[in-house]
């Protein structure tokens, strides 16, 4: 195990326990009232008394964030082909993608529910939304950014458009996409609960919404829990998956 890697298997435990010892030490001194802020057992305690009710809504909002991080992906990266393959394409393509940042996510979660209903189908495009500016922009800046040394090789060994970008640009732009599905890892929680929120029956973000109208401040916190440690294993996936992209990394980091 490299060094890196065995001090954040030490830290990143620390560093939770320092926060939960931090909140618990706050709620001792403020004594704020339970509806307010709960302390850490309490919500602890929740999450282990009401598994049976938190576990239908976060199964829910698991599927939607990977729907949408497996739509967001897949759409990011398509434009950012054709941005990098075709000037024709790129001349369109490249202010839409800049202007789809421009409008709220929040102010497109009621026209989503509004178009496709209250099921899983808006839940799921609102996480692709989110997900598809990071893959796309981080992806393309990769592809239009491969040396120019190694693009003069292909030139000189004749190879075709379509091999010089299978063969040097996308092996070239994959530090860039993986930094893209890490963001995007980190954005999928964000993109479904935003939708659960405009409009659902079901999800961690409907019962937050719940709990929250009925004063059940520690089953909030106890969902918001569930969420957190759902995006902390997304992002260790992509990591995993970065790895199996970038074996040369692995080996030039020992």
């Amino acid at each position: 195990m490299r060094e890196p890697e065995r001090g954040t298997l030490i830290w990143a435990p620390v560093t939770i326990l320092i926060l939960l010892l931090a909140w618990q030490l706050l709620v001792m001194l403020l004594r704020p009232p339970t509806y307010l802020l709960p302390d850490p057992l309490s919500v602890f305690e929740t999450l282990v008394t009401r598994i049976s009710l938190i576990a239908p809504h976060a199964w829910v909002t698991l599927v939607e964030m990977l729907l949408g991080l497996a739509v967001g992906v897949s759409g990011g990266v398509l434009t950012a082909l054709a941005l990098a393959s075709s000037a024709l394409l790129r001349r369109p393509l490249l202010p839409l993608l800049i202007a789809s940042q421009a409008v709220p996510l929040f102010a497109l979660a009621p026209l989503m529910m509004l178009w496709f209903g209250y099921g899983m189908t808006p839940k799921v495009l609102m996480a692709a939304l989110i997900i598809y500016f990071p893959v796309a922009s981080t992806f393309y800046d990769g592809l239009r950014q491969t040396e120019r040394g190694w693009l003069d090789l292909a030139l000189i060994m004749r190879a075709s458009p379509l091999r010089t970008m299978l063969l040097v640009r996308l092996p070239a732009a994959l530090p860039s996409f993986c930094s893209g599905l890490r963001l995007a890892a980190i954005c999928a929680p964000i993109g479904a609960v935003i939708g659960e929120w405009a409009g659902a029956s079901a999800g961690l973000g409907y019962l937050m919404i719940q709990a929250n109208a009925q004063m059940q401040t520690a089953l909030m916190f106890a969902a918001l829990l569930v969420l957190i440690v759902f995006a902390l294993l997304l992002y260790a996936a992509t990591e995993l998956v970065s790895r199996w992209l970038l074996p040369w990394r692995s080996v030039s980091h020992r």
